[in-house]
């Protein structure tokens, strides 16, 4: 399994597509996947800390988990099958270790409301992951826009879906 960390969310301007960008750690590779615009919302408000005066749905699902002395302890993009991804949410409670299905959007808005570590199966991120190419200076610097131009050519309808 390959750790990542959520780099960014791509929001197009002209549809309601969203793509959440998985960076892995200690490379230059990353991970699209679309997800929903609600699912995008939540993340959102989660990695920016914003206060919300009641729980959303990814809320109550910590919720529930802990009180029944749950412990999420990581998720899993784990496989790319027909154009889809699919995730786990590996959960450990009373001793045992609990596998639960999950979209990567939900998987996702879970791990960082409970600081679990997320990570991308590695035929996973062979078959799906990129590079963006850098743009060299004429000092040999990188330029800032070269991960910007990766986004923006990013054809969010060729995307695999969540």
């Amino acid at each position: 399994m390959i750790e990542v960390k959520i780099a960014g969310i791509q929001v197009s301007l002209m549809s309601q597509h969203r793509v959440v960008l998985l960076k892995e750690l200690g490379a230059e590779r990353y991970l699209p996947i679309w997800i929903g615009p609600y699912e995008a919302e939540a993340l959102s408000i989660e990695l920016q800390q914003v206060t919300v005066a009641r729980p959303l749905t990814h809320d109550l699902l910590r919720n529930v988990i802990e009180a029944m002395g749950g412990v999420v302890q990581y998720i899993v993009v784990s496989e790319l099958r027909d154009d889809t991804f699919y995730a786990r949410i590996v959960i450990s409670l009373n001793g045992r270790t609990i596998e639960v299905d999950s979209r990567p959007s939900d998987a996702m808005n879970l791990a960082v409301r409970t600081r679990a570590p997320i990570y991308v199966a590695e035929e996973v991120m062979d078959a799906a992951g990129v590079i963006p190419e850098q743009d060299l200076g004429e000092e040999g610097e990188e330029e800032e826009s070269a991960f910007d131009e990766f986004l923006r050519g990013l054809n969010l309808d060729d995307l695999p879906i969540h």
